[in-house]
């Protein structure tokens, strides 16, 4: 009988939970970064910038790691979120729906990054329908924590975010996309 050792390949090897890591470091430095606006009970956030660095270098396996890492290190009480706040009632506070976004926005976003990195157009598309899909989450959730209408929440909640968030969406394409061409072409992703 002869008996050969088949040993598993590890989902993640040390390159990766090492980016991943820090990917998630980058989320927890940015996303506390925030400016109240008179308007809205949502804040202008650097979270969404970051998140979308994250999303354009390691895509979508590592880069949705990344964001849950990131909310379950703001759900254990670390001040990570908007703010410098941490801790479950932040979930559910009016901002709560944006933060669970961010995971199926990493997921949209990561993957048409994988699939589609080489092309610019598309890498872009798949970045706005991953911010879209965040902002229905959390104009969802805003409008149960404001008792007001949809339409009502999406005014106060997307609608004075839409050119800010499109401008960190194309920086952090713009630096991420470059950042993982040279991690893909050394062998690090």
């Amino acid at each position: 009988m002869n008996k050969t050792s088949t040993a598993k390949k590890p989902i993640f090897d040390v390159r990766q939970l090492a980016l991943t890591g820090l990917m998630a470091a980058v989320i927890c430095i940015l996303a506390p970064i925030s400016f109240n606006i008179p308007i809205s009970p949502v804040p202008i956030s650097l979270g969404t910038l970051a998140i979308y660095f994250v999303l354009s270098v390691t895509g979508m396996k590592l880069g949705t790691l990344s964001v849950i890492i990131y909310i379950l290190l703001g759900l254990a009480g670390l001040p990570v979120f908007t703010g410098f706040t941490g801790g479950p009632s932040k979930l559910f506070g009016p901002t709560g729906g944006y933060i669970v976004g961010y995971i199926f926005m990493a997921l949209l976003c990561g993957f048409f990054i994988d699939k589609w990195s080489d092309n610019i157009i598309m890498s872009f598309l798949g970045m706005a329908l991953g911010t879209a899909v965040c902002y229905l989450f959390g104009t969802v959730w805003l409008a149960y924590q404001a008792s007001c209408t949809f339409w009502e929440a999406l005014a106060m909640g997307v609608t004075p975010y839409v050119p800010i968030d499109l401008v960190k969406l194309i920086a952090a394409m713009a630096v991420g996309c470059q950042l993982r061409r040279r991690l893909l072409k050394s062998g690090l992703l």
